[in-house]
């Protein structure tokens, strides 16, 4: 029964998304030529509600399906590997017309060429894993 709670919250945010024009590749191009703030304010707003949660999260207010307390670990302090991660997350996002996300959406909504980009989004996340330890964090 839970999976059917999450999978009936993964709809309804795919419509929403899909609705906002939030997966669409021209609002996309869009926002990379700084042409409308429509992706911005979409953006800014999953950026808020995500502050106020993870807030809401450290203090012990939201608990999770197990009714336990959400732990937050505290991260390192790393500047360059933030750059460097959305330089390249960014190039990514705005050679394929897609984050993560909506990757998902568009192959739902019949766009299935994007298949070949949710492959490569797995099979680079599987090399990362096998280089993570190689890597300067």
């Amino acid at each position: 029964m839970k999976f059917l709670k999450f999978l009936l919250v993964g709809i309804f945010f795919g419509i929403v998304l899909t609705k906002s024009e939030a997966v669409s590749w021209y609002r996309i191009y869009e926002m990379f030529r700084f042409q409308s703030f429509h992706m911005y304010g979409i953006i800014g707003t999953a950026i808020a509600s995500g502050v106020i949660f993870l807030q809401l999260a450290k203090r012990g207010h939201v608990k999770n399906t197990y009714g336990t307390e959400i732990f937050v670990p505290k991260k390192d302090k790393g500047f360059p590997r933030y750059i460097i991660g959305g330089i390249i997350f960014g190039f990514g996002w705005a050679l394929v017309g897609a984050c993560p996300g909506p990757m998902y959406i568009l192959f739902g909504a019949g766009y299935y060429t994007i298949a070949i980009v949710i492959l490569a989004a797995i099979v680079g996340t599987f090399i990362y894993g096998v280089l993570k330890d190689k890597l300067p964090h």
